[in-house]
């Protein structure tokens, strides 16, 4: 076998005649398994590369015929499966329990386009706009001192402590202490 041998160019024709082989069979195997991170093409990929990987590095030595070869894809592709399975039910991942957008899809079909893009915009509603600007005002009200509401000002438009004393001409330290005396007073507003 020409791969074994470490020819790259070997892999080619195998590609093209177990890919869509094993692409069927992982999707068959993940019915009903959710694919958020990776599909079933995902998995043939994996498996068939790292058939290749191991075939380059000579790990099959009794690989013989065409009969030998699909029973050793298969083999791969169902460990890939597994190992992508137990994967998607890792707690962190969920546990199997979190939709993608396409289980969302299913929730709302009379919905054109995708259902995340409902949510999503480039720009805020004119209603959420309003009261995020009356919300600004009412904070920065409850600062009381000018001084204070331009530091507020300054911190909120992405400017350093440094920056901040060079404009209002104070030092550091002073500015890192009316910072926190604003954010004091700001969490007294917060519910708790």
């Amino acid at each position: 076998m020409q791969l074994k041998a470490g020819d790259p160019a070997a892999a080619q024709p195998l590609w093209e005649n177990y890919f869509g082989k094993l692409v069927a069979r992982a999707r068959s195997r993940l019915a009903g398994i959710p694919r958020r991170a990776a599909d079933e093409e995902d998995v043939a990929q994996i498996a068939f590369a790292s058939f290749c990987r191991a075939a380059s590095q000579g790990r099959f030595p009794r690989l013989l015929d065409r009969q030998d070869l699909w029973q050793l894809l298969v083999c791969i592709t169902d460990h890939k499966i597994s190992d992508h399975i137990r994967a998607e039910r890792r707690q962190r991942r969920g546990s199997g329990k979190v939709l993608d957008e396409a289980a969302l899809a299913d929730c709302h079909p009379a919905t054109s386009g995708t259902p995340l893009a409902l949510v999503l915009g480039q720009e805020p509603s004119p209603a959420f706009a309003a009261l995020l600007a009356e919300e600004y005002r009412r904070l920065l009200g409850l600062l009381g001192d000018p001084d204070l509401q331009r530091l507020a000002v300054l911190k909120m438009e992405g400017y350093t402590v440094e920056e901040i004393a060079a404009e209002v001409g104070r030092v550091p330290r002073t500015v890192k202490r009316r910072l926190q005396m604003i954010r004091r007073i700001w969490a007294m507003e917060l519910p708790t």
